[in-house]
């Protein structure tokens, strides 16, 4: 090599230590990540259901109205 350094390739370029810390960090991110998004998803659905109810989504009205009001205002 020409930087006088013994090390073995890979395609990422990384030696098997690095790779394995890596792979740690990656994983650990992506847990913390996807338990984030679970409990905004939780959240959400407790807000506003996304499956309508008895009613259906009758409880919505009053937004699109509201919805056409606010897209008058700035056409």
């Amino acid at each position: 090599m020409a930087n006088g350094l013994d090390r073995p390739s890979s395609l990422s370029g990384l030696t098997e230590p690095e790779a394995k810390e890596f792979h740690a960090i990656f994983l650990t991110s992506f847990i913390i990540f996807t338990a984030i998004a679970v409990v905004a998803h939780i959240l959400v659905w407790m807000w506003r259901p996304w499956l309508p109810g008895p009613k259906g989504y009758a409880m919505l009205d009053g937004a699109t109205g509201a919805a056409h009001a606010l897209v008058s205002m700035i056409s």
